[in-house]
């Protein structure tokens, strides 16, 4: 059985789900009411009719959409009406060799052609039509943010270096609990089988949920203890199942996995894992003046807000009275090690030795594995395929991109609140 994974201008209005054809044809017949093309809702005075919401409801189902219900396939509508409004204020409009392209590659992540997927829409009661504006109104979006909203965001360095430092501190999940239920699905009953696991995602929300249902529907031993599983070790997991795993958090399920003869489902207890080789240990920028007096070190400390302003202080003194160096925390000397200790980013101390006063401020604590980081390594297998090794750290232009489509996704999702908040939306 086909499926097809949505692509990118698609995910953010039905992530996680794939299409699978047969889902169950729908009579066109039934498309020739006499109220299916009045007005439920307009948006800036253009119509949602019900017809549109009936065709979207339809293709939701066939894409095997987790909320493919009226109320959802509305809402998408009217926000694809907001999108497309301030598209059009922008002089924003769909090039035909776009359109045509966004159709083929939605088309082909299920081996089909255009006119196959056409057909198979046609065959379950769903206009060619109805694809067509699905797809127009992801190009227009997309092209509406890359030239209003992309150039707005900045990613720093420091946002990086937060990043990085959350990954590194984050960790690495190296067994896992879960619970489990399979669904018979016979030749003939797959379609049968997904509704029901469809319906058991919509319906869990807890291990209590997920576990009754495992002792009503499940077809394995474990069905008799709610489905659940000893922990295990992720490496033992099918290669094809981890990625799937680690997009959950406790507590969560996945969306229905179809295999021969089966549709399974699994409840992510909890997770269990151990840090990073090398996560703990930290290296120092630090910097010390020495001074005659501890008057004058706090005066200095005083008008000292950073490390940069410490240094432009330092000018006036012997350069064999300033240091500023980066190290291992190893390296410290233990005096000096203890007191940068208790301080944080740009905080200052000053130390009496009797014959001499230190000023010492520390400039940035920073993870080792961060500050050593280079482009990630990859190890590569003896088919020349490339892969990340286990414990390497993504490098920080890739973290750089994530953190910066992260946020251009939050600046579309913000605006388009706008725009809705702004509209003026009633119903006849």
């Amino acid at each position: 059985m086909r499926r097809i994974l949505l692509g990118a201008s698609v995910a953010a209005m039905l992530a996680g789900t794939v299409f699978v054809p047969g889902f169950g044809t729908h009579p066109a017949s039934a498309q020739s009411g006499s109220g299916l093309f009045k007005p439920v809702v307009y948006v800036n005075d253009s119509a949602v009719t019900r017809y549109e919401i009936d065709q979207r409801v339809r293709f939701m189902q066939l894409l095997r959409a987790p909320d493919a219900e009226p109320a959802a396939a509305e809402k998408a509508l009217i926000d694809e009406r907001l999108r497309s409004f301030a598209a059009k204020q922008a002089d924003i409009r769909p090039k035909e060799e776009d359109v045509n392209k966004g159709l083929e590659e939605f088309a082909s992540r299920g081996n089909l052609s255009v006119d196959q997927f056409v057909q198979l829409l046609r065959q379950n009661g769903v206009d060619r039509q109805t694809f067509e504006d699905f797809v127009v109104a992801g190009i227009v979006w997309r092209d509406y943010v890359r030239q209003r909203l992309v150039g707005q965001v900045r990613v720093t360095d420091a946002e990086i270096d937060e990043e990085m430092k959350k990954i590194i501190e984050t960790p690495q999940t190296s067994h896992v609990g879960l619970s489990e239920l399979i669904i018979p699905a016979p030749e003939g009953r797959e379609d049968e089988a997904m509704a029901l696991a469809e319906r058991i995602v919509s319906q869990t929300h807890s291990e209590a949920d997920f576990a009754s249902f495992a002792r009503q529907y499940s077809a394995t031993p474990s069905a008799e203890n709610g489905g659940r599983l000893p922990l295990t070790p992720l490496a033992n997991l099918p290669p094809t199942l981890r990625p799937i795993l680690m997009q959950l958090q406790p507590g969560q399920t996945t969306q229905p996995l179809q295999v021969k003869g089966a549709v399974v489902l699994f409840f992510l207890r909890e997770t269990r894992g151990t840090l990073r080789p090398g996560a703990t240990q930290q290296v120092i920028e630090y910097a010390r003046l020495r001074l005659a007096t501890a008057e004058e070190a706090a005066r200095i400390a005083a008008v000292s807000r950073t490390c940069n302003d410490l240094e432009v202080q330092s000018g006036r003194y012997p350069a064999s009275q300033w240091m500023r160096q980066t190290v291992p925390e190893g390296q410290i000397p233990t005096g000096e090690g203890v007191r940068l200790a208790v301080l944080d980013d740009n905080e200052s101390t000053i130390v009496n030795y009797g014959g001499g006063i230190d000023l010492l401020m520390l400039c940035k604590r920073s993870p080792a594995l961060a500050a050593n980081a280079g482009e990630a390594p990859v190890a590569t297998s003896n088919e020349g395929d490339q892969t990340r090794a286990p414990d390497a750290l993504p490098g920080r232009d890739e973290v750089r991109n994530q953190i910066f489509n992260r946020k251009v996704g939050e600046a579309a999702e913000t605006y388009l609140a706008d725009l809705r908040a702004n509209a003026i939306i009633r119903r006849p």
